[in-house]
């Protein structure tokens, strides 16, 4: 018998799983697609544990709690502590600098060939050194076989949760259609380019087009994102595809060789203050609003809906209605 009956298996509800079954409770995961897989915004994520750059434009709480995501991803999956690089190109070294008065926990740094030889060819960069970044899809495939060796199996059914008796864990995202929330839509782009090298993430800072690019395993890279208020889920378009791309160009001319392997569009759902929060409603505890923030804040979530269900805290991130 289950103690929690957790509906949505994307990050959210996986790690809240996580929790609940290390804090001694036992959960029922339900998913009406199964397994993890191309059809959520977990799977498009960048996978960059970066708190600091987020504080350029996320509220404290943010930064706050992202601090300790690395440290409960690296219980179930690897985890790269190799920080993050801001660059932005010559004639946009005024965006750089308003970047380091908005921020902290970085360090100006001018040996970029220490850090990157391939981005030499930028003057400087901040640089946070405590942060880190993981391969999202490798990090879902882990996380949902630490739980099957719990005895935790994610069952494929359709259901809501006023099909289920006792406490739930709503982390269904756009599917729970919460007051308030709305979809950002956000495009991503995967590109191999095996003769660029990076071994850390690397935004780059520009008044229209600002990048981002993670790298993986094999010479392919994430480049995300682009970030529309539309609840649009159609594929990517090609006006996103052209700018990611020539924002990749201006970082490394390289770029424009590399390999496309992949596009992807979903929407991330955000409440009005793009913060997330569980929201209590009776026996319902709604994890949602992650935004951009997936890998970042599911496990501040997480944390928060065991700490109320089994002790009665209520943090700062929970919400009664």
């Amino acid at each position: 018998m289950a103690d929690v009956s957790i509906i949505g298996a994307g990050v959210a509800g996986l790690c809240a799983a996580y929790a609940l079954s290390k804090a001694g409770l036992t959960p029922r995961l339900i998913d009406r697609k199964g397994a993890p897989g191309p059809h959520g915004c977990s799977w498009w994520a960048g996978g960059m544990l970066a708190p600091f750059c987020e504080g350029a434009v996320a509220e404290p709480a943010i930064v706050a709690h992202g601090q300790a995501a690395a440290a409960f991803w690296a219980e179930v999956t690897q985890v790269a502590h190799r920080g993050s690089l801001v660059v932005a190109l010559q004639r946009d070294q005024g965006e750089l600098e308003r970047f380091a008065r908005r921020t902290s926990g970085h360090r100006m740094t001018d040996d970029l060939a220490t850090l990157e030889p391939d981005l030499t060819q930028h003057r400087s960069a901040l640089f946070f050194e405590t942060e880190a970044h993981l391969d999202p899809r490798r990090a879902l495939a882990d996380l949902v076989h630490v739980l099957a060796e719990r005895g935790i199996e994610i069952e494929q059914a359709e259901t809501t949760p006023e099909d289920i008796v006792g406490p739930v864990i709503d982390a269904r995202g756009m599917a729970s259609a919460l007051p308030d929330l709305r979809g950002v839509r956000g495009e991503m782009v995967v590109l191999r380019a095996s003769d660029i090298t990076l071994s850390r993430p690397v935004r780059l800072l520009h008044p229209r087009h600002p990048l981002y690019i993670v790298p993986r395993p094999g010479g392919v890279f994430m480049l995300g994102a682009t970030q529309l208020e539309s609840s649009d889920r159609r594929g990517i378009s090609a006006r996103a595809v052209l700018e990611l791309l020539s924002a990749a160009y201006a970082l490394d001319p390289r770029f424009a060789e590399a390999e496309l392997l992949e596009t992807g569009a979903d929407l991330r759902p955000a409440f009005p203050d793009n913060v997330p929060r569980v929201t209590v409603r009776g026996r319902v505890l709604h994890l949602n609003g992650l935004f951009r923030h997936g890998y970042l804040m599911a496990p501040a979530l997480a944390a928060q809906a065991v700490a109320y269900l089994t002790k009665g805290i209520k943090g700062d991130l929970l919400h009664e209605t």
